[in-house]
C-alpha cells in the first residue's frame, strides 16, 4: 500500500478518509482497507478531483460491493464511493433516468410504479446502476443492453462524455469501455404496461430468486460466468463441489455458483476456494470457468 497523505490530494467538497475499512461496504464482509476513500459531493466534485489529481494516482470505484471481492491487502490509491447525490431515479413516459449509485432494485420499483415494463429483471440484480453498466448485468433472460439508451460518464481527466449503445460495446457480462470511465448516470427505456401487472411479475421474480439463491448469506452473487452452452452451477455440481469448503468460505449448498462467507472467511479463503472450484471443473469437464466476480486489490 502507498502512504500518500490527504494533503497531497486536490481540495474537494466531499470527504477523504485514510485507511478506510472496506469489508463492511462489500457483501462478502471480507477484505482489506482502501488507502484513501473518497466520497464526492456530486458529479462536479468528482470531475474536479479527476481533473486535478496527481497523474500517477491510481483511482478505482466501488458501488455497494455486491459482486466484488476486495483482497486482504486492500486497494492502493483512491477508492471512489459515490454518494447519495448519485442515486436519484426519475421516470418520464417510458424512460427512466437513474444515477449510477441508484440500486438496481430501486430502479425496478420506480419503473413498476410508473407503468414502465421491461425493467423487472433489475429487481433481481444486486448492486447499483453503475456496476450494472460496467458488467452488462442481467438475469432471467434480460440484460442492461436490452433497456439501454445512453450513459453519462467522466473520463480519467474529469471530462463528461455521453456513450451510446455502440460506444458501450456490450457483450456477455461486460461493457467494452475504458477502465478509467466512471459512470454517473444512465437513461433506460421500457414499454408501457399496467403497474399492477408489472409488480406481479416482479414479485414472482423475487420469490424465484429467494427460493433458489442464498441471498441472505454473506455472498458476492454469481461467482462464475456461464460458459457458452453450459450453466456454471451445473458444471460445479457435477464436479462434486456443492458444499466444498476452504476455511470459513464455502460453495453454497443452495446454489453452486455462489460462494459464501460462513463466518470470518478472509478474501484469500474465498479466492482460493474459487480457484479450487475452477480446477475441479476443468478436470471433470475440460471447461475453464471465468470469474464473474470482480477481484481487486493486493493479496
Amino acid at each position: 500500500m502507498m502512504t500518500r497523505p490527504c494533503d497531497m490530494l486536490p481540495p474537494v467538497r466531499g470527504t477523504y478518509s485514510m485507511g478506510a475499512p472496506l469489508k463492511d461496504l462489500v457483501w462478502f464482509r471480507a477484505g482489506g482497507p482502501a488507502e484513501i476513500l473518497f466520497r464526492p459531493a456530486d458529479a462536479d466534485d468528482l470531475a474536479t478531483f479527476l481533473a486535478a489529481k496527481p497523474a500517477d494516482l491510481r483511482v478505482s470505484v466501488i458501488g455497494v460491493g455486491s459482486n466484488l471481492l476486495v483482497r486482504d491487502g486492500g486497494i492502493p490509491g483512491v477508492v471512489v464511493r459515490l454518494s447519495a447525490a448519485f442515486g436519484k431515479v426519475e421516470a418520464n413516459g417510458t424512460s427512466i433516468r437513474a444515477g449510477a449509485a441508484a440500486l438496481d432494485s430501486a430502479v425496478a420499483r420506480v419503473a413498476a410504479d410508473a407503468g414502465i415494463a421491461g425493467m423487472e429483471f433489475l429487481r433481481g440484480v444486486p448492486g447499483t446502476i453503475g456496476g450494472a453498466l460496467k458488467m452488462n448485468a442481467g438475469c432471467y433472460g434480460r440484460e442492461i443492453k436490452d433497456i439501454f439508451v445512453e450513459a453519462t460518464a467522466l473520463d480519467g481527466k474529469g471530462n463528461r462524455i455521453t456513450l451510446s449503445a455502440a460506444d458501450m460495446g456490450f457483450v456477455y457480462r461486460k461493457a467494452q469501455v475504458p477502465d478509467d470511465l466512471i459512470f454517473v448516470e444512465a437513461l433506460l427505456e421500457g414499454t408501457p404496461d399496467s403497474p399492477r401487472v408489472i409488480q406481479a411479475r416482479m414479485s414472482e421474480l423475487v420469490a424465484t430468486r429467494e427460493a433458489s439463491q442464498p441471498i441472505k448469506s454473506k455472498t458476492g452473487g454469481s461467482t462464475f460466468k456461464n460458459p457458452p452452452g453450459h450453466r456454471a452451477w451445473q458444471l460445479i455440481d457435477e464436479a462434486g463441489c456443492r458444499g466444498l469448503k476452504h476455511g470459513a468460505a464455502q460453495v453454497s449448498e443452495k446454489h453452486c455458483n455462489f460462494l459464501i462467507n460462513t463466518g470470518d472467511a478472509s478474501a484469500a479463503d474465498l479466492e482460493a476456494l474459487g480457484e479450487e472450484v475452477r480446477a475441479r471443473v476443468k478436470a471433470k469437464s475440460g471447461i475453464e470457468l471465468e470469474w464473474e466476480i470482480k477481484r481487486v486489490g493486493v493479496a
